[in-house]
Formats: structure tokens, sequence, C-alpha cells
């Protein structure tokens, strides 16, 4: 499924793994694409003279990118270098003839090549990296692409120039796999050398935008009838945190989700839970049935008998007021455990 390789599948091994890509320095934090541009000098273009050399005076004609280069403002006269006298500026042909030559040398190493003069429009990429990267995703589909590959695409939103393959590396190396970096908190984040503001925006992005498209599919349907993708939904947003969190899904008569709600945070192996004030927020929303959600950051799934007692005390409650509990299920990493599947409920 495609959700199982934005945010993985597979239990992560308790021992720490070898590092999947070859090591590579990240280097410093770069400014953010917004800053690079807000600060970008682009520098001028050169001025040729009639003679193909290159001139460093300030240019006197015209504006703009043709006064620039000295193919700007003409005067009314062109007809001869004898009729402007010394001093004067060569006419529109002359210095089209000038640079033209000019030209032509720069391209055979006379002087230097247009290449080495800063540009509004720089390539974008070593010979082209970056627009062979898109071509390949756009044409051969995203399945064609590496992980360490769809991270360094993602980082070509943040970095407006430059390699970003080392970093998307050392990333994947220290977080353990494309989902590993997805699901890192932005303070753990920010706090990775090579990585920005712009950087971990994006990377929250594009989190956040697949848990969006799979708690859309989770609403399509009825929850019941939903099993597997809503698993995939839950997986993805709990699996990876590091404490204990504490959801609800609220449902109506039919069993179509109202509303998925976290309840409570706690530490890494307990999440204060208050059967009252779950019953009170079912009845505000007027559901008619619950599924009870948390996660165990240690990854195994297994119930404690907090989770039993807990799980009994709200099915009571909601017992009262016509609020069914049809189930309680316990995320890890890679696994999960359903309260009625194993006949706790």
């Amino acid at each position: 499924m495609w959700l199982g390789r934005i945010f993985g599948g597979r239990r992560r091994p308790k021992a720490a793994p070898a590092l999947l890509y070859a090591e590579a320095p990240a280097g410093p934090a770069r400014r953010g694409f917004a800053e690079d541009l807000s600060g970008r000098e682009f520098g001028r273009a050169p001025r040729f003279l009639p003679s193909g050399e290159m001139s460093t005076a300030e240019p006197v004609f015209g504006g703009g990118a043709l006064g620039e280069i000295g193919l700007g403002e003409a005067g009314p006269s062109d007809t001869g270098r004898a009729r402007r006298g010394p001093g004067r500026p060569p006419g529109r042909k002359g210095m089209l003839a000038g640079a033209g030559e000019a030209l032509a040398r720069g391209v055979a190493g006379i002087v230097p090549e247009a290449s080495s003069f800063p540009s509004p429009f720089p390539s974008t990429g070593p010979q082209g990296h970056r627009s062979r990267m898109r071509a390949k995703l756009l044409e051969r589909g995203p399945d064609a692409l590496a992980d360490y590959e769809l991270l360094e695409m993602l980082l070509f939103f943040a970095f407006k120039t430059g390699d970003t393959k080392p970093l998307a590396k050392a990333l994947i190396n220290q977080y353990g796999s494309f989902a590993g970096v997805l699901a890192a908190s932005q303070a753990e984040l920010l706090a990775t050398r090579g990585l920005g503001e712009h950087s971990v925006a994006a990377l929250k992005l594009v989190q956040a935008a697949a848990l969006r498209l799979a708690k859309a599919e989770v609403l399509e349907q009825p929850v019941l009838n939903n099993w597997d993708r809503l698993i995939a939904y839950l997986s993805a947003a709990l699996s990876r945190e590091k404490v204990e969190q504490f959801r609800i899904l609220f449902l109506d008569s039919k069993n179509r989700l109202i509303a998925d709600e976290a309840q409570a945070k706690g530490t890494v192996n307990h999440t204060p839970v208050y059967p009252r004030e779950v019953i009170r927020r079912a009845l505000d929303l007027h559901a008619t049935a619950l599924i009870l959600v948390h996660n165990h950051p240690s990854g195994d799934p297994t119930p404690s008998r907090a989770d039993i007692e807990m799980t009994k005390e709200i099915r009571t409650a909601g017992e009262v007021f016509s609020v069914v509990v049809h189930d309680h299920l316990i995320i890890g990493k890679g696994r999960h455990l359903s309260f009625r599947r194993e006949g706790l409920l």
C-alpha cells in the first residue's frame, strides 16, 4: 500500500541498524528558498568592446539588459567609423558585430564562457541533475525512485541550488528510513545539521498531506467496513510517536466517522484517561459509538492491566447513555492489537 512506503510497515530492530547509505557530510545549515531569493544578487552581464575585449567600465547607453551589454540606444548616424570621431561610442552595427565576434571567441575559450557569469536563472543543478530527476519521476513514476531520491527531490523545494543527495542520505541514516524522517518531531528536525525552517516545513507538510489523504479514505465509507484503511491511518498517525497518545474515533448511528480527536498525551508508558470526559465528549458530538485508540511507544501492542481496566470503565459508563464501545486498538510499530479480536471487550 502507498501509505506503507511513506510511513513504513516493518518494525525497526532494537539494535542500531547499519547505515543504509555511505556517509557523506551534510554541510552546515543553508538558507531557505525564500531567504535565498530575497538576498540574491545576480551581477551584471559583461560588456564587450568592438575589439572583442571585455570592458570593465560602467555602461553608458540606454537601460535594462540591452544597455548593460552595450546594445542600448545608438546615435542617429551609424554610417562608418570615420563619421563618428574619436571617443564617440560605436554605432549599433559595430556593436552587434563586435559583441558577436566576442561571443564566438568566448565559446572557443578566448574569453570566459557565459556560464561563468552570474545569471538570474542559473542551472537547476550540476549538469541538469534536478531536471533529470523530475523527468524520471514524471516519465517512470514514483516507484522508480529510491527513498533517498524522494527525499532528495523533496528538499529541492527548500534549497534553490546545490546537491541535496548527501543530506537526504544522511537524514535516512540518522532516522532509519524515509518514513522516520517524515515522522520525526519538528524540534528534532530543526536540531539536525543541514536543516532549517524551510526544509523542516516541507517535510512536515508532506507528512500532514499523507495523513489527511489517509483520513479522507477512512471517511468515504463506514469505518467497520473499511478496517484495513483505518488501521493504515492510525498506524501512520501513532506508530512512531515517542509518548503515549490516547485518541477516540466518534461514530454516528451508521458507523461513519464524526470526529477523530486526541484526548490526552502522557509519558512513554502511561496516559491519563477519564471515562467521564470521554462519554461527555461523545454526547456533545451526538456520537452513538466509539473506537478507543492509543499507542505503545515501545512498539509492543500488548495491553497492560491498566489498559484493560480503563476500557471496561469506559464501556460501563457508555452503556448508561447508549454509547457503544466497538473496539480498543493499541498501535505498536508495525503491529496492532484489537481488544475485540482478543476477547478483551
